[in-house]
């Protein structure tokens, strides 16, 4: 998500020092006119905003914390850009660092793709300080569709994961319907085309109907990683006393997805488990 993000920002005219593990993503972004920086730290120093892009908590505590991260390292007054899928613990104790060395820290997931972010169509959900907001909106939309402020603490990481809750069983239920839908007899490409037709067709729906229509299962987020954020939405929900048995089943199957090799699959390729259980081949339609 960083990368295409990242482009798309230094196609709006701003100046860009990037630092990431992939050579490949730093060599395009270079290309493009981006500057390559020899660390995090090195990244930070003297910048007015720092973005980072990250795949868990523990990445988080990396690169935003420590004597080598980019809080310790970036300016006093500088606005410190989070838009990664976390928990609000882990983003609360990189809030109280920030407050510390004087940096407006904004929570800023995405709520997207890899694909959408290509495009510039994703939504940036923000939560902080309200002044780095308003400065720092300008950027957002140079890569966003749509920008939304939720509060000063740890509102937007609660709404990624309400968000995500609600895609993820989604899924599954999709899955369920479309094997239930084969077994009766539906054709696949007709049932697909209704629904995305439908009083129940969304965005998000049309898009996935569009790539299981060829039963495309090249990963928009993969099942592993999916995991790791339905892990989320449960720690959340035990800490606030909200039951998610939905939520709980849902991972279920997504384990299973893991169990059977289709880790690195999309999401979607839940699809495929619930066709097996009903005794339908995978590799038809």
């Amino acid at each position: 998500m960083g990368a295409p993000m990242a482009s798309l920002i230094l196609k709006a005219g701003y100046p860009v020092l990037v630092s990431t593990r992939s050579a490949e993503s730093r060599r395009r972004l270079v290309e493009q006119g981006a500057r390559a920086a020899a660390s995090v730290a090195d990244c930070a120093h003297g910048a007015d905003l720092v973005f980072s892009s990250l795949p868990d908590d523990d990445a988080l505590r990396k690169v935003a914390l420590g004597p080598e991260g980019a809080l310790a390292n970036a300016r006093r007054g500088a606005i410190f850009l989070e838009t990664s899928t976390v928990s609000a613990e882990v983003s609360a104790e990189v809030g109280r660092e920030a407050e510390r060395r004087d940096v407006a820290y904004l929570r800023a997931p995405i709520s997207g793709n890899a694909a959408s972010a290509q495009l510039g169509q994703v939504t940036v959900l923000v939560s902080g300080p309200e002044a780095a907001w308003n400065a720092a909106r300008p950027v957002l939309e140079a890569f966003s569709q749509a920008q939304v402020y939720l509060g000063p603490a740890e509102e937007a990481r609660y709404m990624k994961l309400v968000a995500n809750a609600i895609v993820i069983n989604t899924a599954q239920g999709m899955a369920e319907a479309l094997a239930l839908g084969r077994k009766a007899g539906l054709d696949w490409d007709l049932m697909l085309d209704t629904l995305a037709q439908s009083t129940i067709a969304s965005p998000w729906l049309k898009a996935k109907a569009r790539l299981l229509k060829p039963r495309d299962f090249t990963p928009t987020m993969t099942a592993r990683l999916i995991l790791k954020d339905i892990d989320l939405m449960l720690a959340a929900a035990r800490a606030n006393a909200v039951p998610m048995p939905l939520t709980a089943l849902t991972r279920a199957a997504m384990q299973d997805l893991i169990a059977t090799g289709r880790g690195e699959e999309d999401y979607m390729a839940t699809v495929k488990l619930s066709e097996e259980r009903s005794g339908l081949r995978t590799d038809e339609t």
